[in-house]
């Protein structure tokens, strides 16, 4: 199973309907996509998905060039391929540039164990289960008017959706926060959970008293309320709420996660499977943050994510946000707020080859 090619994509994806996050307006999704392919003809791949194209060819460069390291090596040996790169390309990391360049190679490898194998990717990473709860969180921007996101909310529980993901900008009062998430309770109807997510936004202060109007409005889960590096404000506001306060899908590396855990910051743990930099280290990261009793979430890459958190106990709940169903033939759909695992050897998917060719742009 050794590797003889490695090749590196740029794909941009323009949205249907653009929104702003960040204060900046989205109008795509760009991907960075690798293929592995093995001298027996096993093909792998993997992606990297972001809303904007700052800086995508710089990963996508990084990516060709420490995906060139892999030819010759057996795509079994994961695990010595994830610390053979990370040790050549020390000098840019630990985390930022180098775990998204190494992303996709990691996921395109394990992809490509899958198949060689021919098992499904949770099955190979433990089996706990072949589905995970979900919750909506597309369409559902700070940037929609209230009657928008009234329309979005209710389009999403007509769909079956029990849960729902809204975001709270900074420039809200208080009593405008409740506002949003009342609206979207409202028009969703009962049995649908309200999750908030503060993306970092806020000072403690403010977080504080939105976070027990939040809570009093029925709100079942704060996250991102502060910055990540704030680990005493987290672990107050933890202490504080009755309601989980959510976080890290910025955390980068095993030592971040170490200490968040320590600090007892949060109550649920969102690991971004880009900035991770790939299956081999989530995996890490969730053993982990079992051993600290807390649940794990997925940030984004839902098609992926699904896989890795049916393979553990302690994962609680997928993100359904699909950025990457125009290029994949076969993206998982949830049904009845319950996301399966894609059919089918590695991770299961299909890239619809049309469109890949479509949206090339690099």
């Amino acid at each position: 199973m050794i590797i003889e090619s490695v090749t590196v994509d740029i794909v941009e994806v323009p949205l249907g309907s653009n929104y702003v996050a960040g204060g900046q307006a989205v109008t795509s999704n760009c991907h960075v996509l690798a293929r592995i392919r093995t001298k027996s003809g096993i093909e792998g791949f993997g992606y990297i998905v972001k809303q904007r194209p700052q800086l995508i060819g710089a990963v996508a460069q990084a990516t060709r060039e420490l995906g060139a390291e892999l030819i010759g090596v057996n795509v079994m040996d994961v695990e010595a391929a994830w610390r053979d790169l990370s040790t050549k390309a020390k000098w840019i990391g630990p985390g930022g540039l180098l775990h998204w360049a190494m992303a996709p190679l990691d996921i395109a490898m394990w992809d490509a164990a899958g198949k060689a194998l021919n098992q499904p990717l949770y099955r190979m990473l433990g089996g706990f289960r072949d589905h995970v709860p979900t919750y909506a969180s597309d369409q559902l921007w700070y940037s929609l008017s209230l009657d928008e996101l009234g329309r979005s909310a209710q389009d999403h529980a007509a769909n079956g959706y029990k849960g729902l993901k809204l975001r709270l900008g900074r420039d809200f009062t208080v009593a405008e926060q409740v506002e949003r998430a009342t609206v979207a309770r409202d028009a969703a109807g009962p049995g649908v959970e309200i999750m908030v997510d503060g993306t970092e936004s806020w000072d403690l202060p403010y977080a504080r008293m939105v976070g027990r109007a939040l809570q009093d409005a029925g709100v079942t889960w704060l996250e991102d309320p502060v910055h990540h590096d704030d680990l005493d404000g987290l672990a107050s506001l933890t202490a504080a709420l009755d309601i989980p306060v959510t976080g890290a899908e910025n955390l980068y590396t095993l030592a971040e996660f170490r200490n968040t855990m320590e600090a007892r910051a949060l109550d649920i743990v969102i690991l971004d499977l880009a900035r991770v930099g790939g299956i081999t280290p989530w995996r890490k990261i969730a053993g982990l943050v079992e051993a600290y009793k807390r649940p794990i979430a997925g940030h984004v890459i839902p098609e992926v994510h699904v896989h890795l958190l049916a393979s553990v106990p302690h994962g609680h709940k997928v993100e359904y946000m699909p950025r990457s169903t125009e290029i994949l033939e076969n993206m998982p759909v949830p049904k009845n707020s319950v996301l399966s695992v894609p059919e089918g050897p590695g991770h299961g998917l299909r890239l619809n080859e049309a469109a890949v060719a479509r949206f090339k742009t690099g």
